[in-house]
């Protein structure tokens, strides 16, 4: 079996582009959580120990709000780019303009303005200057990020047959999962022995590997679209109407509007539920935690893609659905990290496999000429409540506690399964056979 799979996975690679392609979106991906590790740890420090509870949550929390609108703008934009222009170079130009922004918080660390500017909030609220600095610095990685995913997403059937799509997509993913623990972990290392602009080497390195690997894509990625005078934001309202008239679409990215915003309520909390659920208060057993979910995803992407899962694809992702509301409910029944651990695992094995089910689903089934739209336009309306799950997690928290909130996120997850069953039925029946050619880029479908 282990040599099947191998030789599966092996017909991927006889393709020349699907190399530097994979390790692109790999970088790419995996490069802005450890920007993020950097300027969070580096933001809590900024301020006295006695602020940082007050001042530095505040500042963290305007990081957060920093990088939240520009990104939902950009995703609004980001599939017109991706289904108007040369994919290759909205992926470059989008990728650079990462690379030079991390370049510019780099310089922002190392010269460090010490001036403090009085802010919004408690009596003194301060946020010292470079801090400020930081802000707009993460926002364009942030949302150049945002404007990178549509494009890359939709260059996966152009290099892939069908039947390999879930293979394809489960593999980057996995790829980009591990690269992202791995250089997040080497980013939080590099913090301990050094100044953190050394740690932003890390990410600079990784958008630079990807500059490199898109170079080396010989494929052609030019759009080929009927002719049309329509402005960027016409394409873009385009998209939500296509999304708009597809049951099956709309009802999936209405599932994902819940789910993030439940799973966000739950899981802003998960370092408090280390230290008081488990009575745990090293950094070390939040970590492992952190570990575990990031594997367990990693390793869904690629047990979905054996799953064949291509005829009853809406079926399978209503049944993760229930997976990860009750790994939620589990968490709150169990008081110990060795339990907590191996459901952490199981809960990332859900999304990953979604992930790898939806994105395949949408590439063999959504004509070239607007699957980057569909992309975008799913990806604003599944994260665009996210910050308010963030916010209401903190505040559900402290009236019902830690147990309460996880069992209330779990139980309403596992509710919306049921939801999803019973009127979803749309997405229920959404498939596609892995055998037939998905809709021909140079002959698209009528708007």
């Amino acid at each position: 079996m282990a040599e099947a799979a191998a030789g599966r996975y092996s017909e991927l690679f006889r393709e020349s582009s699907f190399r530097p392609f994979l390790f692109a979106g790999a970088f790419q991906f995996a490069a802005p959580a450890s920007v993020q590790v950097v300027l969070l740890f580096s933001i809590a420090l900024a301020y006295p120990a006695g602020e940082r509870t007050t001042y530095g949550a505040l500042a963290l929390a305007f990081l957060g709000l920093s990088s939240t609108v520009p990104t939902l703008l950009t995703a609004v934009f980001s599939g017109a780019f991706a289904d108007r222009y040369d994919r290759g170079i909205v992926m470059r130009g989008a990728n650079l303009c990462s690379l030079l922004a991390t370049a510019a918080l780099a310089a922002d660390l190392v010269f460090r303005p010490s001036a403090s500017i009085g802010f919004v909030g408690p009596a003194g609220f301060y946020l010292p200057e470079w801090v400020v600095l930081s802000y707009p610095t993460w926002a364009v990685v942030a949302a150049t990020s945002t404007l990178f995913r549509p494009a890359y997403n939709t260059v996966v059937p152009r290099l892939v047959a069908p039947h390999a799509l879930g293979r394809a997509n489960g593999l980057i993913y996995a790829t980009a999962a591990i690269a992202s623990a791995s250089a997040s972990v080497v980013a939080g290392l590099l913090l301990t022995v050094g100044p953190a602009e050394y740690a932003l080497a890390i990410p600079f390195v990784l958008f630079f590997a990807t500059q490199v690997t898109l170079l080396l894509l010989r494929v052609d990625l030019a759009v080929v679209r009927p002719p049309a005078h329509r402005s960027i934001w016409g394409d873009a309202r385009e998209g939500f109407s296509y999304l708009g008239s597809h049951r099956a679409l709309l009802e999936i990215t209405v599932a994902a509007l819940v789910i993030n915003l439940l799973t966000a309520l739950a899981l802003v909390e998960l370092a408090l539920y280390v230290a008081t659920w488990l009575g745990l208060v090293s950094g070390i057993y939040y970590g492992a935690m952190v570990a575990a979910a990031t594997l367990g995803t990693a390793a869904g992407f690629l047990v979905a893609a054996e799953l064949r899962f291509e005829e009853r694809a809406g079926r399978v992702m209503i049944a993760l659905v229930f997976a990860m509301g009750a790994c939620l409910i589990a968490l709150a029944l169990v008081r110990t990290v060795w339990l907590a651990l191996p459901i952490l695992f199981l809960y990332g094995l859900a999304p990953g496999m979604f992930t790898t089910v939806f994105l395949s689903t949408i590439q063999a089934t959504v004509p070239d000429d607007k699957m980057g739209r569909v992309f975008a336009a799913d990806e604003l309306g599944s994260i665009s409540l996210v910050p308010l799950g963030q916010w209401a997690g903190g505040l559900l928290t402290l009236s019902i506690g830690v147990e309460g909130t996880y069992l209330l996120a779990g139980g309403a997850i596992g509710a919306l399964g049921f939801t999803m069953l019973g009127v979803f039925g749309a997405m229920r029946s959404l498939a596609y056979h892995p055998q037939r050619p998905p809709p021909d880029a140079r002959e698209p479908s009528g708007s």
